[in-house]
């Protein structure tokens, strides 16, 4: 018996209609993206790997999705488990520009026991040798896998099985694009069966401490990228927006600029917390004697727009700086 997952379809390259099948980079402008029920409709094959029905949404290009559609996304969550007692997982289509912002965010704030599978595609559904019918299909097994129960959200495309917390964009539009760099993949989408190698051992959704339902909107917390020169403009203008935590954005394995360093100073008097992460998108930000005798905290080996979140999140509960390393240490 085939089991049941509901698809929630958010629009992004995998709901896109092109102008014709070689139209593979600009088919945003032909305006046209596909709703939830239309793309299953167009790859019908995933009902042969589960029982699929689409749950309405709206189509937004990931680089719109923030907080409103993140609270949204895990409320609708919850109504699912609620009306379906039999739902065995839950597939959320997205455009993959942000799709690891928005997996890790759901990661650490759901509260569904199913799994919950976040999928795109770099080739839009009407493009020649697309990929968004087979990580549909893929998705779906994997929502359907009791191996994928209390992993927290995952990430499916290219056959790959990744975990929210690590996986990242890494070209714009080769097919390999999302990839974990410091652990790797937990598991693969084979043509004959899911094959798992890892879990992760950090605290994961729907076990965390974070409950959103209640809020009206998260605490603001900005990146700041440190380049050659920078003067500490971008930081003081974010403290001036009303920031209430600040990321580092740094040279690895964890450097400002001397003009960053003072206008973080400045925010951590004014009551900021900063965050030190790295520029580079891989590996630790260890906490060494310069980052503590400055107050910097660090975002051990999260990128800055995921420590973006995570911080965020912590700020909800606490503005301890203790407190908010046990966090980051925790998830």
């Amino acid at each position: 018996m085939k089991k049941k997952i509901a698809f929630i379809g958010t629009g992004g390259t995998i709901s896109s209609i092109g102008k014709g099948p070689l139209d593979v980079y600009d088919y945003g402008a032909n305006g046209m993206m596909l709703q939830a029920d239309g793309i299953l409709d167009r790859f019908p094959e995933v009902q042969l790997v589960a029982d699929v029905f689409p749950v309405p949404f709206r189509n937004v290009p990931s680089t719109q999705i923030a907080w409103a559609e993140w609270k949204e996304l895990v409320l609708i969550c919850d109504r699912l488990v609620v009306e379906h007692p039999d739902l065995a997982g839950i597939v959320i289509g997205h455009g993959t520009a942000s799709l690891e912002e928005t997996a890790y965010f759901l990661s650490l704030t759901l509260k569904v026991k199913v799994p919950v599978v976040v999928v795109g595609s770099q080739r839009p559904a009407s493009a020649l040798s697309s990929d968004a019918g087979l990580n549909l299909v893929n998705a779906m097994r994997v929502a359907a896998s009791e191996e994928a129960r209390g992993l927290g959200a995952l990430v499916l495309l290219n056959d790959e099985i990744q975990a929210a917390r690590e996986v990242t964009k890494t070209s714009t539009g080769r097919m390999q694009t999302f990839r974990s760099p410091d652990f790797g993949v937990l598991g693969q989408a084979d043509g004959d069966r899911l094959v798992w190698y890892r879990r992760p051992l950090r605290r994961l959704a729907p076990d965390t401490e974070f409950d959103i339902r209640g809020l009206a909107t998260l605490p603001r917390v900005d990146v700041a990228y440190t380049y050659a020169g920078a003067d500490g403009a971008a930081v003081r203008a974010f403290t001036a927006a009303g920031a209430k935590g600040i990321i580092a954005a740094g040279f690895a394995p964890g450097f400002v600029t001397p003009g960053d360093a003072a206008a973080l100073a400045e925010a951590r008097q004014a009551g900021v917390i900063t965050m030190q992460s790295t520029r580079a998108g891989s590996g630790r930000v260890f906490p060494t004697t310069r980052l503590r005798e400055a107050g910097m905290l660090t975002a051990d080996n999260l990128t800055p727009q995921k420590a973006r979140i995570l911080l965020a999140l912590a700020l909800t509960i606490t503005s301890d700086p203790a407190a908010i390393e046990r966090i980051f240490a925790t998830y």
